[in-house]
């Protein structure tokens, strides 16, 4: 019998967590830890964000469904991995502590044949002085909690705007010098955006979008050449496209450094110290690990042997300038080299480099974002590692046939605007690879550009809500889930 352990119950961690049950007999135990009582499907945070949908139809407790499904669940947090175990306890184990009712504080080790570590990213709000959520006129909505404070200071805000004639600033995008996930940021802002105009407020904000991109449509993924209608459009096109339509102001490689009320301050690539006042501001935070310590048996500490920042695993991390980097250097299993029963899929692996080129601002402060790991890589790199466990377990040998770089590797984003059948428009980008290959495709900025296009309209809408619905169908595993895919 195995016991494979779980740490997370994410995109990432529960998806491997459905696949290694259903697909391994019930000798086997599948145990998830994990210090969330709900699992939440964080991409229609942006809609609980304005208010249109409510944090339960994000979210569902994980307990109840995994007694159904045969699951091992632990609401608990990790504190330090024992990968050789110690002189009291000769195998593996993680030291997890309780956070919830009787188990609150109480710390127990927790054993394992296989781990894997999908605790994804730590919400690091403290690298931004006055940053934290719903302090300052500064929010978030990368919880669903955060998402709830957000629509409630933004609808408090345009029923302020209706009963006066004063005029609001709205700013939108990333609170940090190398925050990610700018696409979370663009789709919220579409739908602030959106939901002034269905108030009839729209006229009184001013909304700007400020961002450590280089060029407007970076995304972390340092921009793509898009088919956009039969023609090939920059991504930095589309989206100033985009927000011209909108009257949406940018500001770009900016560095947000420090929030007080109403004000963000930041600096620029040239080296510029600046600030931008606001009434309502959403910002993405920086993503850290969580500071995670190692342990051999003879409790010496080899922290560095498992993380850096993230998880260690079989990528290529030898220091050479940006331009010498490859899709080659990018992780394939996500192994860790020194462990080899532990893995890390989704954001919980340590990407070997940036994807958008390095800038630092004249004063030397980096401004660029970080590589952007969610939603589509964390599932699809969660199966494949759960699947070469499923392989490894039946053949009694380690077995690494399922691979998956984001070199090579493909994924689709929808920025919806709005809500309802009739009602919204979406921006639809898909890119192949994530990871541009420029040796591969020297002509089209490192892509596929068969498979990378891009699109707007009510259709990418439909899609995008027809995908919230499936995708909380799948994640309650609910009939023939497995057949829809990551």
């Amino acid at each position: 019998m195995s016991k494979i352990v779980i740490l997370g119950a994410g995109i990432a961690g529960h998806t491997a967590a459905a696949h290694l049950r259903r697909k391994l007999g019930k000798q086997h135990e599948v145990l998830v830890v994990s210090p969330n009582r709900n699992y939440q499907w964080v991409p229609s945070n942006i809609w609980v964000g304005i208010g249109r949908m409510k944090p339960k139809d994000v979210i569902f407790p994980l307990e109840p469904l995994y007694k159904r499904k045969g699951i091992g669940y632990k609401q608990a947090k990790a504190v330090s991995f024992h990968p050789e175990g110690d002189a009291q306890e000769p195998k593996p184990y993680i030291l997890v502590e309780g956070v919830f009712g009787e188990n609150q504080g109480k710390q127990e080790k927790v054993t394992y044949d296989y781990l894997v570590n999908a605790t994804g990213p730590k919400l690091a709000f403290d690298l931004t002085e006055g940053l934290q959520p719903g302090t300052n006129n500064v929010y978030s909505v990368c919880t669903y909690d955060h998402a709830t404070h957000a629509s409630e200071a933004l609808h408090k805000l345009i029923n302020e705007l209706k009963k006066s004639d004063k005029k609001a600033k709205i700013l939108i995008g990333t609170g940090h010098p190398k925050a990610t996930c700018q696409g979370a940021a663009f789709e919220y802002i579409l739908n602030v955006e959106k939901e002034l105009q269905k108030f009839g407020v729209r006229d009184k904000a001013d909304i700007t979008w400020i961002s450590n991109e280089y060029e407007l449509g970076d995304f972390g993924m340092d921009g793509m050449l898009l088919d956009y209608n039969g023609f090939n459009m920059k991504s930095s096109d589309m989206v100033e496209m985009v927000f011209e339509d909108r009257d949406i102001k940018w500001i770009l490689g900016a560095g947000v450094n420090k929030i007080e009320k109403g004000k963000a301050y930041y600096e620029n690539l040239e080296g510029e110290y600046k600030s931008e006042e606001f009434d309502f501001a959403m910002l993405i935070p920086a993503f850290s690990g969580h500071g995670f310590k190692a342990y051999d048996k003879n409790n010496q500490d080899i922290t560095d042997k498992l993380f850096k920042g993230f998880m260690i695993v079989d990528a290529d991390y030898t220091p050479k300038p940006y331009e010498e980097w490859t899709v080659q250097d990018w992780p394939e299993t996500y192994q860790n080299p020194s462990y080899k029963n532990i893995f890390a899929p989704g954001i919980a692996f340590a990407p070997p480099h940036t994807i958008s080129k390095p800038r630092k601002s004249k004063n030397g402060t980096d401004i660029f974002p970080a590589p952007p790991r969610t939603g589509m890589p964390s599932g699809i790199t969660a199966k494949l590692v759960a699947d070469n466990i499923i392989d490894s377990i039946k053949a009694g040998k380690e077995s690494l046939h399922h691979k998956g770089s984001m070199g090579n590797m493909g994924a689709a984003c929808i920025a919806s605007a709005g809500y309802g059948l009739t009602q919204g428009s979406g921006v639809s980008i898909t890119t192949y690879p994530i990871v541009p290959d420029y040796k591969k495709y020297p002509d089209t900025q490192g892509r596929d550009i068969n498979k990378t296009f891009g699109d707007i309209g009510l259709a990418g809408h439909w899609v995008k809500l027809a995908l919230h619905y499936a995708f909380i169908w799948k994640a309650k595993m609910r009939p023939f889930w497995w057949l829809i895919p990551e």
